[in-house]
């Protein structure tokens, strides 16, 4: 048996083997039993706290967490043997890789976890949460992209020749692509100081609609008649942005015309049947009504007033409410709404003194 152990393959015994194989399934069967037993206890703790952060950190160790602690045990069980110096080398090089790989897993998790978390807290926060690809796409870049750079130089190379080339291509795809660049970039602004968000109804010179999509170089609107518009990052950023998502209440001002014939006494009531019917309504403030001015065929008042509510719809169904009763009020009292109309007026002729 002894002869066994002491027999040598590839430059290690069989005792070597043994015990290298032996490292790793014990290290192996305690992953499994802290996977099962500890881990599983710790799921059922986390699930019974008020924040989240201990659930993230659950489950960041079981996705991230154990597969390099296993792969550090099958690196420890394996660096007890001997290899030739190039096998050593190839060794190194994977333990290396697969290591930074789960690491930068790690990182580019927990950074979009966090960002989530911190999106779901404003308003609308699932919608917003849908946004998030953009932005991690060009984390995850650079992320990635630093990890490498580190794998590398941690394996012996030289980066300085390797960034000064990054720099390089960087400037001339930056001069190519200012545009996009540039669209990225507005991009980043809209998600983070939120002029308007997904849902929002905007106006942009001439053109108004919902806001259904915003993308790293465009945003998507739907048009009150059906269509798609669609516009760049950079041209919104250069715009007035009309929100009216964003308004809390409306100013409505509106003007209504009686005839020249009706009476003093009725032009003096008048006011007082429309404040009337607006205060009558629900969610409305009246501002003011006056008899503001004579008109070419109407003697003019002019109403103003606030709707509570930021919902066209309920503005409709109150000015529509009001109009109908200022026309019964009117109705009653015998006053009459002024049309275009003109009035002529022929003089008696005179008879000629001889």
């Amino acid at each position: 048996m002894e002869d066994l152990l002491n027999q040598k393959y590839f430059g290690n015994t069989v005792q070597d083997y043994l015990i290298a194989a032996g490292v790793i399934l014990l290290g192996m069967s305690l992953m499994a039993v802290f996977k099962k037993i500890i881990l599983g206890r710790l799921k059922k703790w986390s699930e019974k706290t008020e924040t989240n952060l201990d659930n993230y950190a659950v489950a960041g160790l079981e996705k991230f967490g154990l597969p390099i602690f296993n792969f550090i045990v099958i690196y420890a069980g394996l660096n007890y043997l001997t290899f030739s110096p190039k096998a050593t080398r190839v060794l190194e090089i994977a333990i290396a890789v697969v290591i930074t790989f789960f690491v930068l897993r790690l990182i580019s998790t927990t950074v979009l976890l966090t960002l989530q978390t911190r999106v779901r807290k404003q308003e609308q926060g699932e919608e917003k949460v849908k946004q998030l690809g953009g932005i991690m796409l060009i984390l995850n870049i650079v992320i990635w992209a630093l990890g490498i750079l580190v794998l590398f130089d941690n394996l012996g190379y030289n980066v300085t020749t390797i960034i000064a080339g990054l720099g390089i291509g960087g400037i001339a795809i930056a001069l190519a692509a200012q545009n996009i660049l540039g669209d990225l970039f507005n991009y980043f602004v809209i998600f983070f100081d939120r002029p308007f968000e997904i849902g929002d109804y905007i106006v942009i010179d001439d053109k108004k609609g919902n806001v259904e999509h915003i993308g790293i170089k465009t945003t998507r609107l739907k048009s009150l008649t059906g269509e798609q518009l669609v516009f760049s990052n950079s041209d919104l950023s250069k715009s007035r942005i009309h929100n009216f998502k964003r308004m809390e209440r409306r100013r409505i001002a509106f003007v209504l015309g009686v005839v020249y014939q009706t009476p003093p006494s009725l032009l003096r009531e008048i006011p007082g049947i429309i404040k009337k019917i607006v205060e009558a309504q629900k969610e409305t403030t009246l501002d003011r009504v006056h008899f503001l001015t004579y008109g070419e065929y109407s003697l003019k008042y002019e109403i103003v007033y606030f709707v509570e509510n930021s919902d066209y719809n309920r503005y409709a169904d109150i000015q529509q409410e009001i109009n109908l009763q200022i026309y019964d009020a009117f109705l009653a009292k015998g006053i009459q709404f002024a049309y275009p109309t003109q009035t002529t007026f022929m003089a008696k002729d005179v008879p000629s003194v001889s």
